[in-house]
């Protein structure tokens, strides 16, 4: 069992998920049906092209001047 990240956003009615140690992208109608599919995604790529070692991404946050 590995465990990877999912970076979450939301696009119109749909939420995308995201893997950033992998690439895989899916969505869904709620968060959890966007995790859930984003699961099986990375499931199914990793049978395809196993990853020996992820990296695990750094998330952190910062500011912008908003320019009026």
């Amino acid at each position: 069992m590995q465990t990877f990240t999912a970076v979450v956003h939301k696009e119109d009615k749909f939420y995308v998920a995201e893997c950033p140690e992998v690439g895989t992208v899916s969505q869904g109608e709620s968060i959890e049906e966007a995790i859930g599919n984003l699961q099986e995604a990375t499931e199914l790529y990793l049978e395809e092209f196993p990853v020996k070692q992820a990296f695990r991404p750094i998330l952190t946050t910062f500011e912008v001047a908003a320019h009026a």
